[in-house]
């Protein structure tokens, strides 16, 4: 029986000593001589322009930290998807996350109304403003993250396979969108449909849908110029949804303090960069579109005020209505959001 015990109290040591080392080995891994590696979980195709943004950066982190960071990118939702990434960066599972707070509706209240049509006409204005939204309200829905930046893509106007050009067109129209979007598309009067953006080329060619709320960019991206007709240029009702890099606060927290700084700096000269590169790739959207013979509509100021009417009576609204019952400032960050796209329209 003494023997057992002792056999026991040796296992339990050799544990023990074996956690401890563990502890040691995980501790001494962020140490000045230790490479620190972090797994970054982006949702956009490898070939994006944006990833190979994010490529850009990951590399400037370890260049500035002289080789002690490396951030491995893993594009195309290879890692994690988009609908589980924050939630992925929450539990470790990546350190570092892209996507977007539409796959996630009713998750980051607040925030959702950067999905919603606040007629901004340019994803740098729009990446902007989103930086300076957080910065103003600091939306307690991320609070179990460490937020690196928010950048927009640029505005989403209606794409279809027949002309849109009034409120009575759509008509019996099916639309594709995503997460609280679809509140716009209905209050115009036409029929939201919910799916992947990557499900979109072939639900518009077998007619399942009649076209996509989107920027010009996903025209050429994605290939939809193949498969539509018309771009309706409606900025009164077109949104610039927000793209969210969430970090797992508590790996920020336990990085040495030079190396989060030259995280935090990076991001800072990044963000000039990645609005001007959205709005770019939207200008090679529409050209590429033009070139296969499609038309773009321009709708006039009266019809554009129209729609801009319809979406401020429902969606805008409803997202105030909503924020309120939840304790929320909506009505503020509404009108914080109408006030900066005033001072800088384009």
């Amino acid at each position: 029986m003494k023997n057992m015990w002792i056999n026991k109290l040796t296992i339990i040591s050799v544990l023990f000593a074996f956690g401890i080392g563990i502890y040691l080995f995980s501790y001494d891994a962020y140490g000045e001589d230790k490479v620190i590696t972090l797994h970054y979980s982006n949702m956009l195709p490898s070939t994006h322009k944006a990833s190979l943004w994010i490529d850009s950066w990951c590399k400037e982190v370890e260049k500035r930290t002289d080789g002690k960071v490396k951030v491995v990118h893993h594009p195309g939702a290879s890692l994690t998807p988009p609908a589980q990434t924050f939630d992925s960066v929450k539990k470790g599972i990546a350190d570092i996350g892209l996507s977007s707070c539409a796959y996630t509706r009713g998750r980051y209240p607040l925030t959702e109304l950067l999905y919603l049509p606040l007629g901004c006409e340019s994803a740098e204005i729009a990446t902007r403003m989103n930086t300076e939204f957080f910065k103003k309200f600091r939306p307690k829905e991320f609070d179990d993250y460490k937020v690196l930046y928010l950048f927009a893509h640029g505005p989403a106007i209606f794409h279809t396979i027949r002309p849109v050009q009034t409120l009575e067109d759509f008509n019996g129209i099916k639309i594709r969108t995503p997460g609280n979007v679809a509140t716009v598309v209905s209050a115009l009067g036409g029929t939201p449909v919910g799916m992947p953006m990557n499900d979109a080329y072939d639900a518009i060619q077998k007619g399942i849908t009649d076209g996509i709320m989107s920027p010009y960019e996903t025209m050429k991206t994605f290939r939809l110029a193949e498969v539509i007709k018309y771009h309706t240029e409606s900025f009164g009702s077109s949104y610039a949804s927000a793209f969210v890099c969430l970090m797992n606060k508590e790996k920020f927290n336990f990085l040495p303090t030079h190396v989060q700084t030259v995280i935090e700096e990076v991001t800072e000269e990044w963000l000039e960069k990645i609005g001007m590169l959205m709005d770019e790739l939207d200008v090679e959207g529409k050209k590429y579109s033009e070139s296969l013979g499609n038309k773009v509509i321009k709708l006039p100021a009266e019809e554009n005020q129209r729609w801009a009417k319809r979406v401020e009576e429902s969606a805008l609204m409803q997202y105030v209505k909503e924020t309120k019952s939840k304790g929320l400032p909506g009505d503020q960050a509404l009108q914080f959001c109408k006030e900066y796209i005033k001072a800088y329209p384009k």
